[in-house]
């Protein structure tokens, strides 16, 4: 299968995103609107002073007003020809035509009296001139409904919700949002030779994907449930596939034909089915994609098997793993993204290859270390350019794949 295809199928195994939840704000972040983001106010509410200065009413000079307007006070009626201090942020007095900054303000007849440093003495400013509140009403001012309008569509569904997003939903009156319920994923990490703690020894390695996939699948939207280390034996993967009772089981080796790769085996034995059986990409061509038996309380679940070396189950997971998450989760697909390779990234002859690249000036770059045991090129990298067979000219455009930053 190739690349595309296959990603093609882990997004359409996902069927229908998981169910609606309502969620507090802070609670909210990772998840995907499950519909449209609607202001349910104008931004700003209310017309509001951009400056620390004085709301005027008309041109000046002005006669001063005692005291001062701050945000959160309802100010009084401002009459033609006056002026009182105000602070940023705080709402425009009723009949005020603009704020005068405070920078550009002057007093006279004892302070009284105020005017424009730029402008006329007699006239209160010129009216032409741009920087003068007096021939330029709205100056200084956010005009109420500039960002948005009560009942506009800000946000389309299936955006991801971000900082920003809670930030823009608390700022037009949202406590909660509806969003879709994140996939719960759990990990499970095949073979005898891993050691969770301390250097390689005894033939034995360190386990790299267990801390390296949590947060790369949270950063897609993933609920990451639990992370367990399987010993190479048919009987305890089995059992740990049929125990689970996640939306997606993600393994890590075990997906070849070697005498102790125990999946496919599992697999039939747990009465799985296939969907992805090897994908003409390089590293990681061993993944695959299965349909486990429902859950005790009916749900679907999937498997996502990804081959045991570090940067080939990294490939295996930004092909199946990352569009069965995000179209579980309601995300939207991200448009692609395609920049300039100012070097040659070098191909597969026949199969698709997903290579770290380097952000430089004017586009990318390949980097080092990209062999599939290997993850010094991945830790420095800003992207996965996605090489067709045969490779990409320098010059040529190429499409880069997102690498989660922290």
């Amino acid at each position: 299968m190739t690349w595309e295809e296959a990603r093609a199928r882990a997004r359409d195994s996902a069927g229908q995103p998981l169910p609606v939840v309502t969620r507090e704000l802070d609670a909210a972040l990772g998840h995907a609107l499950s519909g449209p983001l609607t202001a349910l106010t104008d931004l700003p509410p209310f017309d509001t002073s951009a400056m620390d200065g004085w709301a005027v009413a008309g041109p000046g000079p002005w006669r001063l007003l005692d005291g001062r307007v701050l945000a959160g006070e309802q100010p009084e009626l401002l009459r033609h020809g006056a002026a009182v201090a105000i602070a940023t942020g705080a709402r425009l007095p009723a009949g005020a035509s603009a704020v005068l900054r405070r920078e550009h303000g002057e007093f006279e007849a004892g302070g009284a009296m105020l005017r424009e440093r730029s402008g006329d003495p007699g006239g209160g400013g010129v009216s032409g001139d741009p920087g003068s509140a007096a021939g330029h009403p709205g100056r200084d001012v956010r005009a109420r409904g500039q960002e948005c309008r009560a009942g506009e569509v800000l946000l389309p569904t299936g955006t991801d919700v971000t900082p920003g997003v809670v930030g823009l939903a608390a700022a037009t009156g949202y406590d909660r949002l509806a969003v879709h319920r994140r996939p719960r994923v759990e990990l499970l990490v095949l073979g005898d030779e891993l050691l969770t703690s301390g250097a390689p020894r005894e033939g034995r390695v360190r386990d790299a994907l267990g801390p390296l996939l949590p947060p790369w699948l949270a950063r897609h939207g993933a609920e990451v449930t639990g992370r367990r280390l399987v010993a190479d034996d048919l009987a305890r993967l089995r059992d740990a596939l049929r125990d689970s009772t996640a939306d997606v089981v993600l393994t890590t080796g075990s997906t070849a034909a070697g005498p102790v790769d125990h999946l496919h085996a599992a697999l039939r034995e747990s009465g799985a089915r296939l969907l992805v059986d090897s994908v003409a990409v390089r590293p990681g061509h061993p993944m695959l994609l299965a349909e486990l038996p429902p859950s005790p309380d009916g749900r679907p679940r999937l498997l996502v098997g990804l081959p045991g070396n570090p940067l080939a189950a990294v490939a295996g997971t930004v092909t199946l793993a990352v569009p069965l998450l995000r179209r579980l989760g309601g995300h939207a697909d991200p448009e692609p993204y395609r920049t300039t390779a100012v070097a040659a990234l070098p191909g597969h002859p026949h199969d698709t290859r997903l290579l770290p690249v380097r952000r430089v000036a004017h586009g990318v770059a390949p980097l080092p270390f990209d062999g599939p045991a290997m993850l010094r090129g991945l830790a420095v990298a800003d992207g996965l350019a996605v090489v067709p067979p045969g490779g990409v000219p320098a010059g040529a455009d190429a499409e880069v794949l997102e690498v989660p930053g922290p």
